[in-house]
């Protein structure tokens, strides 16, 4: 079997054994015999329909396991009978099996982990290598998600809003090690979004393909962040511009506006703006003012006022700055751009250096360092002119 098979069926597996009552650790030993037994047996002659054959020998094994256990032979005497070879059926269970691993009752990092394992299909050392933890690590965690999700029944709705997030968090933390975690996050969002018609899906995937289109230019040969403004736009990926306007247009045209959405269209913006200099910026205040209303977001405020000042000049945007609190993220870093756009540059530039302190990653604690570095260079070079 290909790693994109095994990658593709064995989340959809997993689901349908669960939906049938196996807990989620037994359902995952149960597959991976099954996938044993294919890698054994399939290099002759492949069965037609490899989903139904999967389902069909890892509820056997399921069963087998079962019965060596008291409490699992009342479980199995009470299902169903075992399906017959041929179909899995036509119900969605891959869907619900995203539900299961997005659970409320697991933490935004277990949630992360276990939906690349059971859906993503990734290995836990790949996972591992990802997040930068040693396998065992890893495997802790998986075992501790699983554990919390063997009791779920997936007999109700799950919370979208829950899943959409775990995807966002997986592609916010871009790629490390041999697996790409935007790309797969991607991948993912589109299986969701094939399998569910929802506008907020799609402004997510939207979303992601806008960000995802520009980057290759947002770090440069040495490593060093590359800002928004000066990028060289004719590097961005203009296909996935194109396909995430495409898909963010016809969620917008079902006129339930979402967060996700309204992020999609302030990227749209950015991405259909020849040059900064061009960027509409009185439209990506409007939108900001839409996303602030729908999610009371800090971070949206600030990045808010950041377009105010773009939009309506530094002081306006400082005065939107002024009101919100100085302990979030990015704030002094925001702070030292509008003070620099303001004339202030004494100030902008020790702002710039503070901000690097609190610096989330190494290329951004770089990236405001030269800032501020920048800023000193050329007042000292106006007052050596000056003397």
């Amino acid at each position: 079997m290909e790693e994109t098979q095994v990658r593709t069926l064995t989340p959809q597996v997993i689901a349908v054994l669960v939906r049938r009552g196996a807990g989620f650790a037994a359902a995952e030993d149960a597959v991976q015999e099954a996938l044993i037994e294919a890698v054994r047996t399939w290099s002759s002659t492949p069965p037609r329909d490899q989903l139904g054959w999967l389902v069909t020998v890892a509820w056997r094994k399921f069963l087998d396991a079962g019965r060596a256990d008291a409490s699992r032979r009342r479980r199995e005497l009470r299902a169903d009978a075992e399906p017959p070879p041929g179909t899995a059926g036509e119900t969605d269970d891959t869907l619900q099996l995203y539900f299961l691993c997005a659970h409320p009752s697991l933490t935004p990092s277990s949630a992360v982990a276990l939906t690349l394992r059971a859906v993503g299909g990734l290995t836990t050392r790949q996972i591992a290598a990802a997040y930068l933890v040693s396998e065992s690590t890893m495997a802790q965690r998986i075992s501790r998600a699983k554990r919390t999700v063997s009791g779920v029944r997936l007999d109700s709705p799950g919370d979208l809003s829950t899943v959409l997030r775990v995807l966002y968090l997986v592609f916010n933390e871009g790629y490390s090690g041999d697996v790409d975690l935007a790309a797969e996050a991607i991948r993912l969002t589109r299986q969701l979004a094939g399998r569910l018609r929802h506008e907020e899906v799609q402004g997510l995937l939207a979303l992601m393909l806008l960000h995802h289109a520009r980057r290759r230019v947002r770090i440069n040969d040495d490593g060093q962040l590359v800002p928004l403004a000066v990028q060289d736009r004719s590097l961005w990926d203009t296909a996935l511009i194109s396909e995430g306007v495409v898909i963010l247009q016809r969620a917008l045209a079902r006129q339930r506006l979402g967060e996700y959405q309204a992020q999609a269209a302030i990227a749209a913006l950015h991405a259909d703006a020849p040059s900064a200099g061009e960027t509409d910026w009185p439209q990506i205040v409007e939108w900001y003012d839409e996303l602030v209303a729908l999610t009371k977001s800090p971070v949206a405020k600030l990045n808010r006022a950041v377009a105010v000042g773009e939009a309506d000049g530094p002081q306006a945007g400082l005065a939107a700055l002024s009101a919100l609190d100085p302990a979030l993220p990015r704030y002094t870093a925001a702070l030292a751009y509008l003070r620099e756009r303001s004339g202030d540059t004494g100030e902008a530039a020790r702002l710039y250096a503070r901000a690097a302190v609190a610096a989330p990653n190494l290329p951004e604690r770089e990236h405001l360092i030269r800032q501020a570095a920048r800023l000193n260079s050329a007042e000292r070079t106006t007052r050596e002119a000056s003397s």
